[in-house]
């Protein structure tokens, strides 16, 4: 493989476009990205497309980069689609890095768009089905039932505090119920003509309108861990203010507020020990990167700018014990071996922080932090900007935002700008290696696919 370098990176503001298509998201980010590389459509010789929801929201099940990309004048080219659940945007990248790095062409695009915000919040939540066997549905939400918090884990004041919620809750308008019901009934019918109707009732309660069944994995996960090493709510509550924070610097972020670690922990529970504020949000967005050989940065002279690909790994899970490595040690093992690096040599990275446990178990998965310490080290500010190994310097998921099929080109966009040291009053100090760590769906007990780069300055 030859050296592959990112010669342009763009993100829209993540957010909510009730009004806008795919279409035209899609647009907006290939008209950012060409923008920054210096080129026109016409310089792109293959393109890698990710998204995951548009069929579920709109019937376009198939050719959507295809369909996506020609209004915005990209057409001709090879054109391959992408899904992989959470993971598509940095797949769309590994795609478009081994274009280059083959040698089969020397300019490729990687671009992901997704809408995930919808009036109908039962349909959202329903899509997240489509991030697990689909045809094993009934059994995997009766085990991601056995997930859910024993009302005795949960802290009394906490318990307290969301009966209290409830009941202060304003009663919703006839009309609004009417609307709810209606919009239940509609889901209802979809999926039970789909998975039918005897696995819809087996399965009803796991989407109830407030949180994907992903949260309980993670409340899961994270209680695990307080048990095993003594990590705390708190811990996990500085992770998300510090996300929050640097959410505040970045103009793309879809939440641009501080949140203080009081305020995370006082915070509406979702799945304990884990609160609205350290959940990722739904929302919508799209993401792109040109990827480019050596030659094309030096006729271009953009080596300045030009970002190296040290490594690009995709994996996918395995069927393993709950004790066994993980996806993300296996991933990073062979990431780092390839770019002859290890843990010690990144200086800044962007990982898959759907929750704040997500980024504290990545952060040890990955070799940043001994297993049980993440929660120590980011509680004493060691991932904040400024601290030993910034993380998350965008907001991440939790902050930046969620668009599914983008989220893995919104990490790269992050750290390409980092490494170009143009990421103004939340740039990295001499940041020269960044990691990007991007999971997507749960099969067993991981991730079903995850991608791992790593980039060099």
């Amino acid at each position: 493989m030859r050296d592959v370098y990112v010669i342009g990176a763009h993100t829209i503001k993540f957010g909510k476009y009730l009004e806008n298509s795919i279409k035209e998201l899609t647009g907006w980010a290939l008209e950012g990205v060409l923008k920054d590389a210096g080129l026109t459509k016409k310089d792109l010789q293959s393109a890698w497309f990710s998204n995951s929801g548009w069929g579920m929201r709109d019937w376009q099940h198939c050719i959507r980069g295809q369909v996506a990309l020609r209004p915005a004048g990209l057409d001709a080219i090879p054109i391959t689609n992408v899904e992989n659940a959470c993971a598509g945007g940095s797949t769309a990248f590994h795609g478009a890095w081994k274009d280059v790095g083959s040698g089969l062409f020397d300019v490729s695009l990687a671009i992901g768009a997704e809408k995930t915000y919808a009036r109908n919040k039962y349909a959202v939540f329903a899509g997240f089905i489509g991030g697990m066997d689909a045809k094993m549905i009934a059994e995997e939400i009766k085990r991601l039932k056995d997930f859910a918090p024993d009302p005795n884990e949960i802290p009394r004041e906490q318990l307290e505090a969301a009966h209290s919620r409830k009941k202060s809750k304003k009663p919703k308008s006839l009309r609004d119920r009417l609307q709810d019901y209606w919009d239940m009934f509609t889901v209802y019918i979809q999926l039970g003509e789909t998975l039918g109707y005897d696995t819809v009732k087996k399965t009803s309660g796991a989407n109830r309108g407030d949180h994907s069944p992903f949260m309980d994995v993670y409340g899961y996960a994270a209680r695990q861990h307080m048990k095993k090493y003594g990590s705390t709510q708190r811990q996990l509550a500085a992770i998300a203010a510090k996300n929050h924070w640097h959410s505040t610097m970045n103009p793309n972020a879809q939440y641009r507020f501080d949140v203080s670690i009081e305020d995370a922990l006082k915070d509406r529970l979702v799945s304990y020990p884990l609160t609205r504020s350290m959940c990722a949000p739904i929302g919508d967005g799209a993401a792109a990167a040109i990827l480019a050989s050596e030659d094309v940065v030096k006729k271009l002279g953009v080596s300045t700018r030009a970002v190296k690909v040290r490594a690009s790994v995709l994996a996918s899970g395995m069927a393993r014990e709950w004790d066994a490595p993980d996806i993300a040690e296996r991933a990073s093992k062979i990431a780092y071996e390839r770019a002859g690096l290890g843990p010690a040599d990144v200086q800044v990275a962007e990982v898959h922080d759907a929750t704040a446990f997500g980024e504290l178990h990545q952060t040890e998965a990955l070799g940043f932090f001994k297993e049980g310490e993440g929660g120590v080290h980011a509680e004493a500010g060691e991932t904040k900007l400024g601290g030993r190994i910034p993380v998350n310097p965008s907001g991440g998921l939790i902050s930046r935002g969620h668009p599914i099929g983008a989220s893995g080109l919104a990490q790269i966009h992050e750290l390409v700008t980092q490494l170009r040291g143009e990421a103004k009053e939340r740039q990295v100090q001499a940041a020269r290696i960044a990691l990007a760590e991007n999971g997507g769906g749960v099969l067993g007990n991981e991730e079903a696919a995850m991608c791992i780069h790593i980039l060099e300055k």
